[in-house]
């Protein structure tokens, strides 16, 4: 499974990093590195960790195949993490060769990245959305990367100790409620999967996370999920 879904998604990958790659009309510095978090179809991860998807081989239309690295990690649950650049019309992918080049490692990228984020976009805000607290900011495609701001989530656990429990169905969604309250959680278990569903090419995760003792863990299995790995 994992096999296609890196030829799947590596293809698209390819094709627009390397139109991206004729002319590179875009800031490619460290302060304009970025990450978002993308699905992982039929994944389930159970480390809070980072795990490259490592080079696969992707067939041109012209019937040639190449050999390609797109630098996507694999993180926990469905989740997987790419390193992009910001510009105002589209994401440019970050290569191996980026980071290479940046002098980082992938964890040292992911909280340069988070960094970047929120100083462009500004730190996360909290509005309540019915019973669950919802994550904003100035950027609703970049939403779903404040799942990586850890220290957002440390300051969350001084205000919710016994931890936080939290679904990025979407993009433009990151909701999460405190471990204690109940009616909450029980409400999220029912709803992630529609939310992930229904949001069609914008979806991200169809699991629950749970934030505690300084990391993530899974809380409820993504959809149709297989053993853990």
């Amino acid at each position: 499974m994992l096999k296609i879904l890196f030829t799947a998604l590596a293809a698209l990958l390819f094709a627009g990093h390397a139109a991206a790659q004729n002319s590179r009309g875009f800031d490619d510095s460290a302060s304009n590195l970025m990450v978002v978090l993308r699905e992982s179809q039929g994944q389930s991860r159970a480390e809070d960790s980072l795990m490259p998807f490592g080079k696969g081989k992707v067939k041109l239309q012209d019937g040639k195949e190449v050999e390609v690295d797109p630098g996507w990690f694999t993180y926990i649950g469905d989740l997987h993490i790419r390193f992009v650049f910001d510009t105002p019309t589209s994401m440019p992918g970050a290569s191996p060769q980026d980071l290479e080049r940046l002098r980082l490692t992938p964890e040292a990228a992911v909280a340069l990245a988070v960094r970047n984020i929120k100083r462009v976009y500004g730190e996360p805000t909290v509005k309540a959305w019915d019973d669950w607290l919802q994550v904003e900011s100035k950027s609703p495609d970049l939403i779903s990367s404040y799942f990586l701001d850890k220290d957002f989530w440390r300051a969350q656990l001084k205000r919710y100790p016994e931890g936080v429990v939290a679904m990025l169905p979407k993009r433009g969604a990151l909701v999460f409620a405190p471990l204690a309250d109940t009616k909450a959680i029980e409400s999220m278990k029912r709803s992630v999967a529609a939310l992930f569903i229904s949001s069609k090419q914008l979806r991200v995760s169809s699991a629950l996370y749970l934030f505690k003792d300084d990391h993530w863990t899974l809380f409820q299995q993504p959809v149709g999920a297989p053993k853990q790995t």
